[in-house]
């Protein structure tokens, strides 16, 4: 490996390292770029004990940074992955951190959690009873983007061999039920231990900004808070460059841009 800092890009739940496919070209001349897949997802560390919990899959996270040999790394995640990037910079393991719509931020009542796992089930459900008809399907754009309308404004962009591959680690995530069903959530931090940006999608239909993201600013007051114009859930469909870019600014490699807040 090179000289250069490393930064490492967490899926979101269901999903794999695929997600990040279109961004990592972005990234690839400033840093060493790693992609793992989750505990639990379609590719990833198998399970060894049920339920998993969210600060399980930190953990396996944690053991792949050290048999990387990997100290500290510029963290950067979407949905469940910020979340990942959150706490793994809580235990001091972060350069920096790019949460894009992290998840974990709701309150005990469920506000902000209950929505967005009742979408999540609904879009899960759907993949599986239409399986065996996706791979004609999906060769739709309209199907594409009508399909994954919860979580991107333009699935119509991903090839119908991306998005029938997305369908397929949906349905071979073996965790999933776990960790929509945690009680989990990230509590408050008032003091941060590196730079995090948390960068929400505008349009995101998962976990508002103004929701999630009003309660994501109020428990790290500290952290740069910016809205991403024109996305969904998970950016990279939409915008792999926007994505990209707001990660290296948050690494340092590129100019911030200005936060546009709410």
């Amino acid at each position: 490996m090179s000289g250069r800092s490393s930064v490492v890009l967490f899926h979101g739940v269901t999903m794999s390292a695929a997600a990040w496919d279109d961004v990592v070209p972005h990234l690839t001349e400033y840093h060493e770029v790693i992609a793992p897949t989750a505990l639990g997802h379609r590719g990833g560390p198998e399970v060894r004990q049920r339920p998993v919990r969210v600060r399980d899959v930190v953990d396996a996270a944690e053991r792949m940074l050290d048999e990387r040999g990997i100290d500290k790394a510029h963290l950067a995640g979407n949905s469940l992955g910020g979340w990942m990037a959150i706490e793994l910079a809580l235990r001091g393991r972060a350069l920096s951190v790019c949460a894009l719509s992290p998840a974990g931020f709701w309150d005990a009542g469920g506000h902000g959690q209950t929505d967005a796992v009742r979408k999540l089930r609904r879009m899960g459900a759907l993949v599986r009873r239409t399986h065996r008809v996706q791979p004609l399907a999906l060769r739709s754009a309209w199907v594409r983007r009508l399909s994954m309308r919860d979580i991107a404004c333009r699935a119509d962009r991903l090839t119908p061999d991306r998005a029938l591959s997305a369908a397929t680690d949906l349905i071979e995530c073996a965790v999933t039920e776990d960790l929509l069903g945690t009680d989990e959530q990230i509590a408050p931090i008032p003091q941060v231990p590196c730079p995090i940006t948390l960068a929400w999608s505008g349009e995101d239909a998962i976990l508002p900004p103004a929701i999630n993201g009003r309660i994501a600013r109020n428990r790290l007051p500290q952290a740069r808070f910016e809205i991403l114009p024109g996305v969904g859930h998970v950016p990279m469909i939409d915008d792999p460059k926007l994505v990209a870019e707001t990660i290296l600014a948050t690494t340092g490699a590129l100019p911030e841009t200005p936060s546009v807040r709410g």
